[in-house]
């Protein structure tokens, strides 16, 4: 009897401390951030372990209202959609010194993922960024080379991927230097930190409503 009680205990403590160790890692201590814009909202969700300073970058374009007014300037069905840089006139803002690209942190282009964009200078990502809607490996980070750098996965869309699809299908032309820019423009009405690391969890946002 008491050697069952024995194994009852130790089993009881493995799940307690197996618990702890999910709960230190659980989503709702990860910040979040809204992206108003004009087809829904899209909840994405910052690694701040993987990418530190990455998120630490983003998220300072967040809290200055950066990205508030911006579009998605270049749309490609089955790829992705990048903004964060232009404005509905096609003028560019001003971004803040580039960052060093962590692309080497293990995580993927997989669809629904959020990473930064770039020139063809490794460590030249400053404000822009892009939503994979496609498996994009070919975008992984494979060797410390200017060629096998890769791009710099920092979070995920976790809710809101419909509102992404919605802006991949959308129409797109050329404007002059610039390719896959969409017709009507889609706006970044808004884009705001919703939840703290601290928090236990985010604040339920109404979804708007989109059409094809």
């Amino acid at each position: 009897m008491k050697q069952i009680i024995s194994i009852i205990m130790s089993l009881f403590m493995i799940g307690w401390f197996v618990s702890i160790g999910f709960a230190e890692e659980k989503p709702a201590d990860l910040p979040r951030v809204r992206m108003e814009t004009t087809l829904g909202n899209i909840i994405i969700e910052l690694n701040t372990t993987a990418a530190p300073k990455t998120v630490e970058n983003f998220l300072s374009y967040i809290n200055d209202g950066f990205y508030n007014s911006t579009i998605f300037h270049r749309v490609i069905k089955g790829f992705m959609i990048q903004g964060g840089g232009f404005l509905e006139n096609m003028q560019q803002k001003n971004a803040k010194a580039t960052i060093t690209n962590e692309a080497d942190n293990g995580l993927q282009n997989r669809r629904g993922t959020i990473a930064m964009a770039r020139t063809n200078n490794p460590h030249s990502a400053s404000s822009q960024f892009f939503i994979n809607t496609g498996n994009n490996t070919s975008l992984d980070f494979k060797a410390k080379t200017r060629r096998g750098w890769g791009y710099c996965v920092f979070g995920k869309v976790v809710d809101g991927m419909d509102v992404v699809d919605v802006i991949e299908k959308q129409s797109t032309t050329v404007k002059n230097p610039y390719r896959d820019v969409p017709v009507t423009p889609i706006i970044i009405k808004n884009a705001m930190l919703i939840n703290k690391p601290d928090t236990m969890a985010a604040p339920k946002i109404k979804k708007i409503k989109s059409n094809p």
